[in-house]
């Protein structure tokens, strides 16, 4: 399943909240704990992290005298 940053938003609303009910578009999800809410919002938070581009880093050495 291809979660998005509102996915990740509702899950954070309902532990900040301690609910344990959380609307996904047309259905609602009801987690049996907390943890399990934490448990969720790692799985989205890793899915979310795979899908972004990685950044690359380029460093530069220049070991020469330079300009006199």
């Amino acid at each position: 399943m291809a979660y998005t940053q509102a996915d990740l938003d509702r899950i954070q609303r309902a532990i900040a909240k301690g609910e344990l009910e959380v609307q996904y578009h047309d259905r609602k999800v009801r987690y049996r704990s907390i943890a399990e809410l934490r448990e969720a919002q790692t799985e989205i938070v890793r899915s979310l992290d795979s899908e972004r581009p990685r950044s690359r880093i380029v460093r530069m050495r220049n070991a020469g005298k330079g300009v006199r």
